[in-house]
């Protein structure tokens, strides 16, 4: 589905991917001297007569694929008056009729050919750029001829279509209100501070809603003819393809596209610089936290020599160890933080900013911003130390170093982002090797006066810009402006002591376990997996891969989980795993422990369910034998540290404190709690549930879980060699401990209701409403019952989209997914979700309802049959080559007992799927007579009677 980044957040988000690709933009513009950088002969990069850039490159992960784009440099900021939102307008119009597709023939023909609405037909606005996305297969020449037409009637042959634009109205309105809450309200709030007023303050992607109502098809073409035009576009192909090929193709597409003959002006907007820090504060009565966030916004530069690249290398390091620090702040107990993140990189087009958010307990707004600031400037007396930029220097070339093992395995997706990016904001198209070696030559000389000087400006009240978003608990809560100015005022002012970095020198395991041996052994060559069994009745399967080069995934499960933990103990069972992580593992505590994996690409996770206990992990093949030791430390080593179990305690309550001030999470529990009757184990998290913790009771759960491996089933996918790998499964896991005994999961009772329940919320100060359907019932539990679940899903997303999204224009998206399990008991659930203006929600439910009625009274057609074929079929091409679905499949089969070389018999059954299969299963999976129904309306709204 087509995006809109109209918020704050998804502006962040799009800078972040930019950022990653050709313009990370360093904030010295002044070291942009010295060698230029050489540019990547992999891509071909070329501009027609008619001013339209096209970038090519052969690549073939995934394989049999092709990421096409077209990227208009023109967004929202380009808008005239009468045309708030029509830029994202134009967008929606795109999959709504060009020269060739009428209305929605478009989508129809590629969903045919297997690429799905949303993950790969898709398209966003933003306030600079529209950008246009495709993905198609390349083993058809014809499939991979209309992508490229697709592209050019998309580029100066949009329909237009009246019809088709009152019912995207609708759509787009919908869209609007989606994002709307109280995010949107703050931000409101918060953007004119933070954009000074500019021009980007005025232009929100998304427009207004009167603006969608009533806007002049005439403004809407006015802006397509505008600044649709070849000299603001350029044409990105990347994938299995021979290149030579699609540049002809390119060529004949595109070359005779019109140019105006007095083209409009492309106004290039700026926001104005300030000198002093600028201060917004916002509170919104649907705000479930409070957060500080600082901006130190910077003029944008992109590198083009390796001076350059070597002072974002500089400000990469500076940033990350202070990062590192702040986090430290938030593992102890009263901490001013409850947790904290950063970026840096490209904001908007005129504007790069380094950004720290910080989350505070309510009421901690200004202790959490003098606590950013107080560390801030001990940076500026004291400087980083000489260990810990050792320690980000070595864990940033192993990150550069894992991604140049990778670099043949990079997927098409990556590159296309990247030329996008190129293509938007400069720079230097740089290969792997080349960015290697300049982190291999740069860091080492890199020093810590170097460091300490790029984060000199971190203190510069200049271009500054701290906003506060809160909830209003009271008025004493929320400091004022002026508060806030004097807060910052006293850091100045300050004089602190040097941090002092600690490194403990106690080893992982100090003296290495005696290893097991191998009792018996088994293959499976059909799917090239192994499967060995320990001595101390541990089974690990083993399924070696070349679908990346540096990629070891492990896990491992073993029946039980918090079923067989008594009521009374639920709570300390289900955050017992928590509750070790934070403490550490073994002799280190977690910042001991980050600092000790500093330069290694590993990390280990346990997890105690419902129904099993287990560990999952991954880790380069450089760092196997570490990533052995922290499972076999995981299982025989948990530690207790109660200072950073009391700032576990003490986030969780401060992170839940407001939670259900959001109609979304209250709409959420009430279908959760709806659905299991309201059981105890299956209540919502809140913050008096953490009054229970218990940290000795939840380790000794946590021991008695993990202290008999005899039953664990261990599964390794990816980049290793088996006969490298043995001696580490000897010896890590052959020495867990095992009394051979067996055991199960129990039922602890959670079940739907029976027959048709409804509730309904009143939550919320928006015009906006949701629902949400979900049948369940018993199922003969079966591969062949999971899949007819799945290709059933598969149509209604497609017929429901059809009816309610573009027949009616009454809802942005609809949601539908379907599962089954045997365990406890088999049961299945398919659940149907959309939003919607509330007086059309019962309309709209009418309809969805008799789109399901109708599945099961004639069935799909034979288009739905051939388009959920193609669809799953080319995804299950795509999954086989990636190691996530191996192990996740592996575990499936072999905790149900089924033959693991029916993975790939998947394209057998689809072939076999038709009408008759469909429609059986809508029969059997949609009962009318037992679903639960939950809706959500605004508190001021009440809902006529529901339907069914």
């Amino acid at each position: 589905m087509s995006l809109s980044l109209s918020s704050l957040n998804g502006a962040l988000l799009l800078g972040l991917a930019l950022a990653t690709a050709a313009s990370p933009s360093p904030a010295m513009a002044q070291g942009d001297a010295g060698r230029r950088l050489p540019i990547d002969t992999a891509v071909t990069v070329g501009t027609l007569d008619n001013g339209l850039t096209y970038y090519i490159r052969e690549n073939n992960e995934p394989r049999n694929r092709a990421e096409l784009r077209l990227v208009v440099n023109a967004g929202s900021v380009l808008e005239d008056a009468d045309q708030l939102g029509l830029a994202h307008f134009v967008e929606h119009m795109a999959f709504n009729g060009t020269q060739s597709f009428e209305e929605h023939q478009l989508v129809d023909y590629l969903e045919s050919v297997g690429m799905r609405f949303g993950p790969d037909i898709n398209a966003y606005t933003s306030f600079d750029e529209t950008v246009y996305m495709l993905t198609v297969p390349t083993d058809t020449p014809r499939v991979l001829e209309t992508g490229m037409q697709i592209l050019e009637e998309w580029a100066h042959l949009l329909a237009f279509d009246s019809l088709e634009i009152e019912k995207e109205r609708g759509v787009v309105l919908e869209e609007w209100r989606l994002g709307q809450g109280a995010a949107s309200r703050m931000r409101d709030k918060q953007f004119p501070v933070l954009m000074q007023n500019s021009r980007y303050a005025e232009r929100l992607p998304i427009g207004t809603p009167r603006s969608i109502r009533t806007f002049d098809p005439a403004a809407l073409r006015r802006f397509y003819n505008d600044w649709y035009r070849p000299d603001l576009m350029a044409v990105v192909a990347v994938g299995d393809f021979d290149a030579a090929l699609m540049e002809a193709r390119i060529k004949e597409h595109f070359a005779d596209l019109p140019m105006p003959e007095s083209p409009r002006p492309r106004r290039e907007f700026t926001v104005a610089p300030h000198d002093e820090t600028l201060i917004s504060i916002a509170t919104d009565p649907e705000a479930t936290n409070s957060t500080v966030t600082l901006y130190m916004k910077q003029r944008p530069n992109v590198w083009t020599t390796d001076a350059a690249y070597r002072n974002w290398i500089v400000e990469s390091l500076a940033g990350g160890m202070f990062t590192n620090r702040l986090s430290e702040l938030t593992q102890r107990p009263e901490s001013p933080f409850v947790d904290v993140s950063s970026f840096h990189g490209r904001f908007i087009r005129p504007l790069s900013a380094y950004i720290l958010t910080i989350r505070v307990p309510d009421g901690g707004i200004a202790t959490g911003l003098a606590a950013l600031l107080k560390e801030s400037q001990r940076v500026q007396q004291h400087g980083f130390t000489a260990t810990e930029l050792e320690r980000e220097k070595e864990q940033l070339l192993r990150v550069m170093e894992k991604r140049y093992r990778e670099r043949d395995n990079v997927r098409s997706s990556g590159f296309a982002a990247e030329y996008t990016s190129h293509f938007l904001y400069g720079g230097t198209l740089v290969d792997m090797e080349t960015e290697f070696d300049l982190y291999s030559r740069f860091l080492p000389e890199i020093t810590v006066a170097e460091v300490n000087s790029a984060a000199e400006r971190w203190t510069q009240e200049s271009n500054r810009v701290v906003t506060v978003s809160a909830p209003p608990r009271d008025s004493a809560s929320v400091p004022t402006a002026e508060e806030l100015q004097e807060v910052i005022q006293a850091a100045g002012d300050l004089r602190l002591a040097a941090y002092a970095d600690s490194l403990s020198s106690e080893p992982l395991i100090s003296d290495p376990p005696e290893p097991g041996v191998i009792v018996a052994e088994d293959s499976i060559p059909e799917i090239g997996t192994l499967r060995w069994t320990l001595d101390n009745g541990v089974e690990v399967i083993l399924k070696p891969t070349d679908f990346k080069e540096d990629e070891v995934l492990l896990a491992a499960r073993s029946p039980g989980g918090t079923s067989l933990i008594p009521d009374d103990d639920y709570i300390a069972a289900l955050t017992a795993t928590a509750v070790t992580q934070v403490a550490g593992i073994g002799q280190l505590d977690a910042i001991e422990l980050r600092k000790r994996l500093a330069g290694k690409v590993v990390g280990v996770g346990a997890d105690i369910g419902q129904l099993h206990e287990g560990v999952s992990g991954a880790s380069s093949r450089r760092d196997l034998e570490t990533l052995f030791k922290l499972v076999y430390l995981k299982f025989t080593a948990p530690r207790v540290d109660t200072a950073a179990f009391l700032a576990y305690q003490q986030h969780a309550q401060a992170a839940l404190e407001n939670r259900l001030a959001s109609p979304e999470v209250l709409f959420a529990d009430t279908v959760r709690v709806t659905l299991t009757q309201d059981h105890p184990r299956a209540q919502p998290p809140t913050s008096a549930m953490f009054n229970k913790l218990d940290l000795h009771r939840s380790l000794e759960i946590y021991r008695a879980r993990f202290a008999d491996a005899g039953d664990f089933t261990f599964y390794i996918v990816g980049s290793f060699d088996p006969q490298e790998i043995r001696p580490l499964v000897l010896r890590y896991l052959g020495s867990l401990p095992s009394t051979r005994g067996t055991e199960s999961w129990k039922d602890v009772g959670i079940r739907a209701p029976d027959g048709v329940v409804t509730r309904t919320v009143y939550k919320g100060l928006e015009p906006k409403a949701r629902t949400q359907i979900v049948f369940h019932g018993p199922l003969d539990f079966s591969l062949d019952r999971l899949y007819e679940l799945n290709a059933l899903a598969g149509v209604m997303r497609i017929r429901l989209r059809e009816s309610l999204r573009e027949d009616l224009g009454g809802t942005y998206g609809v949601q539908v997914s379907a599962s089954g399990w045997r365990d406890p008991r088999p049961e299945y659930r398919v659940s149907v979700g959309f939003g919607a203006e509330p007086d059309r929600l019962e309309e709209l439910t009418r309809v969805a309802f008799a789109q399901m009625d109708s599945l099961k009274v004639n069935g799909p057609s034979a288009a739905d049959i051939l388009k959920v074929r193609e669809i799953q079929l080319r995804s299950r091409q795509t999954d086989l080559r990636e190691n996530h679905f191996w192990i996740s499949q592996l575990m499936v089969y072999d905790r149900y007992g089924w033959d693991p070389r029916e993975i790939d018999d998947y394209d057998q059954w689809l072939a076999t799927l038709d009408a008759a299969t469909i429609q059986a299963a809508a029969v059997r999976f949609l009962d009318t007579s037992q679903y639960v129904r939950v809706s959500l309306y605004p508190e001021d709204w009440r809902a006529p009677v529901a339907v069914h």
